[in-house]
């Protein structure tokens, strides 16, 4: 009797415990599920992106490729750095032209980040690089450029001018940052200067409409002169055919040929009849 109390107190018991450990390993399985959202061991690097691995907030130059990774919960922190194409636009920077006007320039730069210097890039300036680097090299390389030009050549040079501007902004910023293309957007002067541009660009269609005319009156004076010159000639050379045909004689014959044969209506008493003079030969 006693052995079979014992023998169910030790049943009692032993379905105590394996109760107890199941409730410790659910509870220990929430746990980890729990410790895993909060400690995310896991880190996904998208496209387009890079990975800077963070050893207690240093960086031992481990930089992570696009896709799933495994780090360190609380030691290593990871930056994602985008390496696609940025763009970074500059409205309105001020600067002036050689002879000295005031002209405003709007800019965009087309950029990158080098992927294998992503690293460098953080430690140096943090994820503000653009505002700390890029922006004022720029902003910078603008006025450098414009300084060399006059204002009338910042509008027939432009081509030139954009060059520079590119070409000093490469050359002043480090060569972890990838420059695609500049494009000088827009220049726009003083309302005093635009005045005086139009005011230019009237001025010298007018004097362009004044030579226009000039040249076409004095070809048209060509023109009349050498029209003059031909009639004169033509007169010229019909006195001398009909002083070589006889004169009058031959003034009078051609009348004659041309003559209907009608008498004018009224005659003039006295008056000669027109255009033959009969005279009589052989009287006696």
């Amino acid at each position: 009797m006693i052995g079979l109390v014992r023998f169910k107190k030790e049943v009692l018991n032993s379905g105590k415990s394996m109760q107890i450990k199941k409730i410790v390993g659910i509870i220990i399985g929430i746990a980890c599920v729990v410790a895993i959202f909060i400690l995310n061991p896991f880190v996904t690097i998208g496209a387009g992106e890079r990975g800077v691995v963070l050893n207690w907030g240093a960086f031992n130059g481990q930089i992570l490729d696009p896709g799933l990774h495994f780090r360190i919960p609380i030691a290593q922190t990871v930056i994602k750095m985008d390496v696609q194409t940025q763009k970074l636009e500059i409205e309105a920077s001020e600067a002036y032209s050689h002879d000295l006007q005031n002209v405003k320039i709007h800019s965009v730069v087309n950029y990158n980040l080098d992927p294998k210097e992503v690293g460098v890039i953080y430690q140096q300036y943090g994820l503000d690089a653009e505002s700390r680097i890029l922006q004022p090299n720029l902003e910078a390389a603008v006025k450098q450029t414009v300084a060399k030009y006059s204002a009338e050549e910042l509008l027939s040079k432009r081509g030139d001018v954009t060059s520079e501007i590119e070409s000093a902004f490469r050359t002043a910023i480090p060569n972890t940052f990838i420059v695609t293309k500049y494009a000088l957007v827009n220049e726009t002067f003083s309302d005093a200067y635009e005045a005086a541009i139009e005011q230019k660009q009237v001025a010298q269609q007018n004097a362009e409409k004044a030579d226009n005319d000039l040249k076409r009156i004095k070809i048209e004076a060509e023109q009349r002169v050498a029209q003059a010159t031909a009639e004169a000639e033509a007169i010229k050379i019909q006195a001398e055919a009909i002083q070589q045909q006889g004169g009058a004689s031959y003034v009078n014959l051609k009348a004659v040929e041309k003559w209907d044969g009608h008498l004018p209506n009224q005659m003039i008493p006295g008056g000669a009849l027109p255009f033959v003079n009969l005279q009589t030969q052989g009287a006696q």
